[in-house]
């Protein structure tokens, strides 16, 4: 069979062809597919939690520490000597004014007494005659019986047995007094304490110098109501004068400035104080001033000598703001808190804050009413970027704290 001419010739040229197309085809796909990429998406504002601050007026509180006195205190001590002979109270018990503490060996005091009484009745008996011959004497001097002279004498000796009839009731007053001593009393009422003499024991007198000189034998002391002393700055006292003048308030009274007490283990005491006293000098080593508060104490839960921590409410802080902690931020150029503009950026607020109200800060200056300020999502928010804004709650008032 005869071959046609030319045919063999087209297939071998057609493959060179074929071959090419196969490898531009995905080629052309890819160029195809990167041409048809779009641009990427912008991401969304961050969200950010705020707090539109209004101002308030809100009480300014600072924290001391004091220490507890007894509201009245006595000491207890022998005011004649003698030998102690029993003790008549349970020691930490409550005593009345007046009450007997101590018996002190009365025999030598009724034994002066006895004496004194007696030359009282001499004395008396011997005024008593001379009052008789002064008489007799001047019915003769009426008669011409007797001189001038004798009556003048009887009537200086009656003077002088009067005079000693007085010397003899004072110095028997004086042995009743030294005998009622030997009793010891309670001097006031509250609590009487541990007795510093046992039974048997010789006690001084210090009945010359009103007491100031004889043995302790215990103190009693008042603290049904107690002071807690304790220092402030003189600024700070300054302070209190000046919220004191707005409200027309002074120490002691019955709307004197609050107190509140915390005790030695972190429990509150019921009943708050009221500041009773400020000091008029400022110390000018340390330049303090000394305060001190009155409080109620029924249940003897504050004992004198015991530290505690107090808070005093000097006064009150009119137009600040209440920001959380969390929301201000301290540099090297100070305190500032980042807010969001009406345009919706972040944007940065210098302010000033100085004292904190509870777990707030008190903003002085450099914000104003109805900003927004950033108090949760601080990390995500940059100053002079857009932000999105949802109001943040305290964790208390939300069911879950602010995400992010």
């Amino acid at each position: 069979m005869d071959r046609q001419p030319g045919r063999g010739l087209s297939r071998r040229s057609a493959l060179p062809a074929l071959v090419l197309l196969a490898l531009a085809l995905p080629v052309a796909g890819l160029l195809a597919g990167c041409g048809s990429k779009s641009a990427p998406r912008q991401a969304p504002p961050p969200r950010v939690y705020t707090l539109r601050v209004e101002p308030a007026s809100v009480p300014l509180w600072r924290s001391y520490v004091g220490r507890v006195s007894a509201y009245r205190s006595a000491n207890v001590v022998a005011r004649v000597a003698g030998v102690l002979r029993r003790r008549l109270y349970r020691e930490g018990s409550a005593v009345r004014r007046g009450q007997p503490l101590f018996e002190i060996d009365p025999a030598y005091y009724r034994a002066q007494l006895d004496s004194d009484l007696a030359l009282l009745a001499e004395d008396r008996a011997s005024l008593a005659n001379d009052r008789v011959t002064l008489a007799r004497d001047r019915r003769l001097l009426r008669i011409g019986a007797l001189a001038q002279q004798t009556v003048d004498n009887d009537l200086a000796a009656q003077r002088s047995a009067a005079a000693k009839v007085q010397a003899d009731l004072a110095q028997v007053a004086g042995a009743r007094l030294a005998l009622g001593y030997t009793r010891v009393v309670a001097p006031i009422a509250g609590i009487a304490g541990q007795q510093q003499v046992t039974a048997g024991a010789v006690v001084g007198s210090g009945v010359n110098d009103g007491g100031a000189g004889g043995t302790l034998l215990t103190t009693v002391s008042d603290i049904d109501r107690v002071y807690l002393n304790f220092t402030i700055s003189s600024s700070e006292l300054l302070q209190l004068r000046t919220g004191q003048a707005r409200r027309g308030l002074q120490a002691g009274g019955a709307q004197a400035p609050r107190v509140d007490i915390e005790l030695p283990d972190g429990g509150r005491y019921p009943l708050p104080g009221r500041l009773d006293y400020a000091g008029a000098r400022v110390d000018p080593a340390t330049g303090a001033v000394d305060m001190r508060a009155l409080v109620a104490n029924p249940r003897h839960l504050l004992l004198p000598g015991m530290y505690l921590r107090l808070r005093v409410e000097l006064g009150r802080r009119d137009g600040v703001f209440l920001v959380p902690q969390q929301a201000l931020q301290r540099d090297a150029e100070g305190a500032y808190v980042l807010a969001l503009g009406a345009d919706g950026k972040v944007e940065r607020s210098n302010v000033v804050a100085r004292d904190t109200y509870g777990n707030d800060w008190m903003v002085e200056r450099g914000l104003v009413a109805g900003e927004q300020v950033i108090v949760s999502g601080l990390q995500r928010a940059r100053i002079g970027r857009p932000a999105r804004a949802a109001p943040w709650r305290p964790p208390a008032a939300a069911a879950s704290g602010p995400a992010g």
